[in-house]
């Protein structure tokens, strides 16, 4: 099976908010975000929306067959949020891959569910628990405990909230480069500033390390043998440094490359 690694940003889909909390339409954005802010009792420097409110600006990929690997934003910068989801779910749709996420579940999925909705998007596969393919009863993309969403940061936590960890701490302890330019919080902002390109630069930067915690997990449950573990690590370093005109790739590689020598991993047979 193909894997799909995924991220997605998202801002608030500010004329949905102003119509949930019922506010004047003559309200700016940032009066907007206030009332939001205190809607959900949050402080200042943060601004965050109900799930359904989130309106999707990127969403970026690595979609990995063995040694073939792809990184890529879907869409371009000008995509309005129905194609770049409309072209995430005809990927799953052809491919039907392992969906592989940092909090995908807690965030990642239900968001793209919601607007998939508000959109109509049409994906048979992705909803599919049984009723038309058999094979999806006991492995689907829905239910928790299946692996056809791999969500990494539920499964190395124990589905426990309180155990969950950060992506860029995870990536910053197994000697990668975790958050390299802005982080979350300030996504809105560079929207607002016009700023999709660093945006989009962004969310690749985090399915790269997504990916490459994939990879260590995989070696660990014995997925991979550490041969095949290398391969795929080289296969991605292959890939960085094809495109040397892609800035936020080549930054990414140095930074991999500075903090750790060729891995060694201790094998036991």
């Amino acid at each position: 099976m193909s894997e799909l690694i995924f991220d997605i940003e998202t801002v608030p889909d500010v004329e949905l908010c102003r119509e949930v909390l019922h506010l004047p339409a003559e309200l700016s954005t940032e009066e907007v975000m206030t009332a939001l802010r205190v809607e959900q009792g949050v402080t200042a420097n943060k601004v965050w929306a109900p799930l359904a409110c989130h309106q999707v600006v990127a969403i970026s990929l690595v979609f990995a067959q063995g040694d073939t690997v792809k990184i890529t934003s879907l869409g371009e910068e000008h995509s309005s949020e129905q194609e770049l989801i409309e072209k995430f779910f005809a990927g799953i749709e052809h491919y039907q891959p392992m969906l592989v996420s940092w909090n995908g579940s807690g965030f990642d999925l239900p968001v793209l569910q919601y607007r998939a909705l508000k959109h109509g998007v049409v994906s048979e596969h992705y909803w599919d628990v049984g009723e038309t393919d058999s094979r999806y009863r006991y492995n689907n993309y829905l239910n928790r405990y299946h692996y056809r969403h791999f969500d990494l940061m539920d499964v190395l936590s124990g589905y426990q909230q309180r155990a969950a960890m950060k992506l860029d701490t995870i990536a910053k302890m197994l000697k990668l480069p975790g958050k390299m330019s802005i982080d979350g919080s300030q996504v809105f902002a560079t929207y607002l500033q016009g700023g999709i390109t660093k945006i989009r630069d962004y969310c690749e930067l985090d399915v790269l390390n997504t990916y490459l915690i994939f990879l260590r997990l995989q070696y660990c449950r014995g997925k991979f043998t550490k041969n095949a573990y290398q391969q795929r690590m080289d296969a991605l370093k292959q890939k960085l440094q094809s495109e040397p005109h892609k800035a936020h790739w080549q930054a990414f590689l140095a930074e991999w490359e500075s903090l750790s020598s060729p891995m060694e991993v201790a094998v036991s047979f």
